[in-house]
């Protein structure tokens, strides 16, 4: 493949095998056309879509655990797991991300793993998209990194959230959750936090309008 290269896992969950491609290196970076720095995403980061995170495969975990989420959307999703497991739990799921490459790894992963089309959409949640509608739940995993996410956050949840919806954040601790859960209080959300195991990071936080 030109300018990076990739390798594939297989990953265990939910009772089936799932075949993921993925970035071959974390340090990689290409932008030939500058279509990442143009929305916003650094040399540094620009590798991040392409790695399963810990988060994204709890988040992965708790889709495949439950049904009955209603219109669900992915946000930040990168390779988009998660996704890929609600899809094939037949979950009414829309993922998104930022990244300009993101769509076709998420085609070539649906390819691998034998599923149908998922929808896909080029989303920047610390704007609006008033043609993107409202969710019953929205998800995403290790999305609050930086001391800006917490608020676009919840302004993104305000405007895109059903009414009496839900949000699952998996957090693995990197100092903005205290800040998003205050605020999204102030939106009259209730939360619990659990965590998938005791010596684990990660917190599963879900949010339930009062």
């Amino acid at each position: 493949m030109v300018g990076y290269e990739v390798q594939e896992h297989t990953f265990s969950m939910a009772g089936t095998s799932w075949h993921i491609r993925t970035l071959l290196d974390g340090a990689q970076f290409w932008d030939p056309e500058g279509e990442a720095a143009a929305v916003g995403i650094s040399e540094e980061g620009w590798s991040h879509f392409g790695r399963i995170w810990p988060s994204g495969l709890v988040l992965a975990e708790v889709m495949g655990a439950a049904g009955g989420h209603g219109r669900v959307l992915e946000i930040g999703c990168g390779l988009a797991l998660a996704g890929l497991v609600a899809h094939r739990g037949l979950i009414d799921i829309t993922v998104s991300d930022l990244h300009p490459l993101g769509e076709a790894f998420l085609l070539h992963n649906l390819a691998l793993n034998g599923l149908p089309p998922l929808r896909w959409r080029a989303v920047d949640w610390s704007t609006l998209h008033p043609a993107l509608g409202r969710f019953d739940t929205i998800i995403g995993s290790d999305i609050l990194y930086e001391v800006q996410q917490p608020a676009q956050l919840a302004r993104f949840i305000e405007h895109h959230g059903a009414p009496g919806g839900a949000v699952i954040v998996v957090d693995p601790g990197r100092g903005q959750h205290g800040r998003f859960t205050r605020l999204m209080e102030g939106l009259g959300y209730d939360c619990v936090q659990v965590k998938p195991a005791p010596l684990r990071r990660e917190r599963v936080m879900t949010f339930r309008q009062r």
